[in-house]
């Protein structure tokens, strides 16, 4: 289980079919094999470690279902480590697994912060509520407006220097992670 507060920003080493190397100083300081680490949202499992590089395999089904498959070396990309008992839940709930991929739209300033609009696939908008999370490359991000295929997160300044969203021009990808409550509730409901 993750936050969706990034910890640190690396750097693809190498974007493999099957095999991601990250460098993450931050990150590896304390990261055992086995450790979970959400990349871009994603968890995905340290297979080995050399230094400040961690390494993960990624299956077929990852790939599938995100953007870790147009990573290309040199990239910047969101990291977190699992959360432990004892952390603060700073962000929300956030499982680190991906539902789907979506679209950047827009960036739009606005004071001194910057208005993401994201067009997104309506399988993914029907968990979103204004005011409600959403985690976009694994970021805890709260949702202030949406459309019938989009929605908007504000960046205040902290995130805007922190995350790798601002490195992407519309038409990029970004991974999405819902609301968990949101799909229990429906599920519930529904009966299914």
């Amino acid at each position: 289980m993750f936050t969706g507060i990034v910890e640190e920003v690396g750097e693809v080493v190498e974007s493999a079919d099957g095999a991601l190397r990250i460098r993450a100083p931050k990150v590896c300081a304390d990261a055992q094999l086995g450790d979970s680490i959400a990349i871009n949202g994603v968890d995905l499992t340290v297979a080995r470690l050399a230094g400040d590089v961690f390494f993960a395999n990624v299956m077929p089904e990852t790939y599938r279902r995100s953007n870790l498959g147009e990573l290309a070396v040199g990239e910047r990309v969101n990291l977190e480590r699992s959360v432990r008992p004892s952390d603060r839940l700073s962000g929300h709930i956030v499982r680190g697994v991906v539902e789907g991929v979506a679209k950047i739209h827009s960036f739009t300033a606005e004071a001194d912060a910057i208005i993401v609009r994201i067009t997104t696939p309506a399988e993914l908008l029907r968990y979103m509520v204004v005011k409600g999370p959403v985690a976009i490359d694994g970021a805890s991000l709260t949702i202030i407006d949406k459309t019938e295929d989009t929605f908007a997160v504000s960046l205040v300044q902290y995130s805007q220097g922190h995350l790798n969203v601002l490195d992407k021009k519309p038409g990029a990808s970004v991974n999405i992670e819902t609301d968990i409550i949101a799909r229990y509730v429906e599920n519930f409901c529904h009966g299914a």
